[in-house]
């Protein structure tokens, strides 16, 4: 059974750990770092693409409820002319497109209800990933720092003990720098086509938005608690 994305999400996220597979293993471990990331790409795109799918079904739900509404209130108004006009027969028919009308109201706005929830589901999908991303890329920088530091290093210092130490801690720290991306990634999809960007590129930039001011508001209401 394929993975669902919601589950995908939770282990991208979460950082389960997962074997890595084979095609990938013997790569240099900057470029399974990176890996790590564009699967983390490939899922935002993905969850925007079921969001945008999400949005349209509400969109199209509102514009039947709306239509259903007004229909609703214009067959009463004929049905009270009718029986003012002692046309029975008129007003039971516009009774009966009533009922048909009152019994598909509850259902839409059921599903406008669904839609919001997934809405909002996906939107936290989305921002998760995100955060989880940028996590990944400053861990990632760390690695290449650490492992530049230590290579420039290795010539000047690995001739006395205490410089073989220095750089050996130095090139633990970009292990465990390397670890801890792995450890977050939750493991790797290959074979996944590279995501279209220009297509989330507007979306992506109204989230960035959306973060910077939450950003500041949290901070202007932490100086309110001071």
């Amino acid at each position: 059974m394929s993975e669902t994305l919601s589950s995908r999400v939770k282990r991208l996220v979460s950082g389960t750990a997962n074997s890595i597979v084979s095609s990938v293993e013997a790569l240099a471990p900057e470029m399974v770092m990176e890996e790590a990331i564009r699967e983390m790409d490939r899922a935002i795109d993905d969850v925007r693409v079921e969001l945008g799918q999400v949005l349209t079904r509400q969109h199209h739900a509102s514009r039947r409820l709306a239509t259903e509404d007004r229909r609703h209130e214009e067959l009463q108004e004929q049905i009270r002319v009718a029986l003012s006009e002692g046309r029975e027969d008129l007003a039971e028919s516009g009774v009966e497109r009533l009922l048909d009308i009152e019994a598909q109201i509850p259902v839409l706005q059921e599903a406008i209800a669904e839609t919001r929830d997934a809405q909002s589901e996906l939107e936290g999908y989305v921002s998760a990933l995100q955060a989880r991303r940028r996590e990944m890329q400053h861990e990632l920088k760390e690695f290449r720092a650490a492992r530049s530091e230590a290579a420039a290093q290795t010539s000047t210092e690995a001739g006395s003990p205490a410089g073989s130490v220095g750089v050996a801690r130095r090139v633990d720290h970009a292990g465990a720098a390397f670890d801890r991306v792995m450890e977050r990634a939750g493991g790797i999809a290959s074979g996944a086509a590279a995501p279209d960007r220009k297509a989330a590129a507007a979306q992506a930039e109204l989230e960035a938005l959306a973060r910077r001011n939450r950003v500041r508001e949290r901070l202007a209401a932490l100086k309110g608690d001071n």
